[in-house]
């Protein structure tokens, strides 16, 4: 029998205050019952006890902490082309080279530290962590708009990557904030705030880049935005994080649980408790099946973002769909639109009813379903010139796509919270989150190249119309059905007790 420790349940059968049929109604000392030695609230009280609300300012605050990330790492992405070649004076066929690398480094470098990040988070507290890393957030891309060189890019991108561990610990925290009745509005939050950094970001880029030459009345004649181009964008994206980093430590509170029994033991017996390593944590039941399956959802995400703007732009002949850039923007908008609409108001019912798992189940269906649909979507576009019949068909087929498809985000919180339930303890979660975070970064840096190179591949061939790259993703994605088959039922899920939650 393994010794490993149970996952963390979020279901009791004892009474919410700590007793049980035999705990003396008097205590000793004449209190009405024994004192409560658990002084943190358990997540399993929760389904006994009455709802605790969901701290919506603590959560906003993790929300609007969790943009500054996607917004430090997207922010460069609109000159970083231009300044490689700028800072390396570099021939054009290098410049996608070295952008790539140093559009990578950000992740590679996260992927290094996380562990380190969770592992410290669990021993000293959250909140002191979230905020060094908003700190290092606010400096690290100033510095590397202020570079020069191509090694002083690839230094200072690699010391933002080191500094990349907010993601992690606001997940810890919002799973630490919510009830098994609230974290999916949560998370459903959560996942907003990223997708509105993602937004930012590349606006606050291209907006402010070059100011000397796009804004001439204001900039024009400085000398310092003149010898650097880049550095109003990176100074925005500095004061950015740093409202981030002042909110987080004026008015963000702990949630590292406490010990239990610790503030009732006595001097000598208030000992910490044994900190899990890794591999105990590996080890742990459900573990490892969970973030493999987290990894899966990830990776399918990177996946497809990376081809999607590519495939709404290659010409019907070579399997896309040929829009133009209006309509390409206006698609994505649409698609990220519907996405925050489905995490919303679809996925908290839907997760209260089903658990992570039923969701996650129900991704694996639809998750091949929609890459299908753009093979029907250009196979429509080649027989449907001239004909008005298929074409109007197209454009509903095309909303279809639009609107129902991005549904299958629900997979990325449905993921997550299939990780909170896996947790062996409550005093490793931040431990665990970065490891599954790690295992998203190593995806994020190598599958959107490797995709983007499948699919140049099967555009190039002209095999099955060009539409090579669906043949290994459909599969890969009807596998996260079979996965989230064997995640195991949450306690009390689909119980009269759960369902009238």
């Amino acid at each position: 029998m393994s010794s490993s420790p149970a996952p963390f349940s979020w279901s009791s059968s004892e009474p919410c205050d700590g007793t049980s049929e035999e705990t003396p109604l008097l205590h000793p000392k004449g209190s009405s019952l024994g004192k409560h030695t658990n002084p943190t609230p358990r997540a399993e009280d929760d389904l006994c006890c009455p709802e605790k609300p969901l701290p919506k300012g603590q959560i906003l605050l993790l929300c609007f902490a969790r943009m500054m990330e996607p917004i430090a790492f997207f922010s460069i992405f609109p000159f970083i082309a231009q300044m490689v070649q700028k800072n390396g004076q570099l021939p054009e066929s290098d410049v996608g080279f070295y952008s790539g690398l140093i559009e990578s480094l950000f992740s590679a470098t996260q992927m290094v530290v996380l562990i380190f990040w969770g592992r410290l988070a669990d021993q000293i507290g959250r909140k002191p962590v979230l905020l060094c890393s908003l700190v290092g957030l606010a400096i690290g891309p100033v510095l590397f708009c202020l570079a020069t060189t191509i090694p002083e890019m690839i230094f200072f991108r690699c010391l933002a990557g080191m500094f990349s561990g907010s993601d992690l610990i606001i997940r810890t925290m919002i799973a630490e904030n919510s009830t098994p009745k609230t974290q999916a509005k949560a998370f459903g939050w959560f996942s907003i705030g990223g997708n509105l950094g993602i937004f930012l970001g590349p606006v606050v880029g291209g907006a402010l880049a070059s100011p000397a030459t796009q804004y001439p009345a204001l900039f024009g004649g400085m000398e310092f935005f003149e010898r650097h181009p880049y550095a109003l964008p990176g100074i925005a994206t500095g004061v950015i994080s740093l409202t981030g980093a002042l909110t987080v430590a004026l008015f963000l509170k702990e949630t590292l649980p406490q010990e239990e029994g610790r503030q009732d033991s006595s001097p000598s017996q208030q000992q910490p408790a044994p900190v899990m390593s890794v591999s105990e944590i590996v080890q742990a039941p459900g573990v490892m099946l969970v973030l493999s399956l987290y990894g899966h959802v990830m990776l399918l995400a990177y996946a497809f973002t990376a081809i999607l703007p590519i495939l709404l732009y290659t010409p019907v002949d070579l399997g896309g769909l040929g829009f133009g850039p209006s309509l390409i923007s206006l698609i994505m908008a649409a698609e990220a639109a519907s996405q925050a609409l489905w995490l919303l108001l679809a996925f908290p019912p839907l997760h209260r009813r089903y658990g992570a798992k039923g969701v996650l189940r129900a991704c694996g269906i639809a998750y091949p379903l929609t890459f299908a649909g753009y093979i029907l979507l250009n196979q429509m576009l080649r027989r449907g010139e001239g004909n008005s019949v298929v074409m109007a068909w197209f454009w509903v087929a095309c909303a279809i796509e639009s609107l129902v498809g991005p549904g299958v985000a629900m997979s990325f919180t449905a993921a997550q919270l299939a990780l909170n339930e896996a947790t062996p303890s409550p005093q490793v979660l931040s431990t665990l989150n970065a490891m599954a975070l790690t295992a998203a970064s190593a995806v994020r840096a190598i599958a959107p190249g490797a995709v983007s190179a499948a699919y140049a591949v099967g555009v190039r061939s002209r095999l099955l119309d060009g539409q090579l790259i669906w043949i290994g993703l459909i599969p890969l994605a009807s596998i996260l059905g079979v996965i989230a088959k064997w995640l195991p039922e949450r306690r009390g899920e689909n119980s009269e007790e759960v369902n009238d939650a």
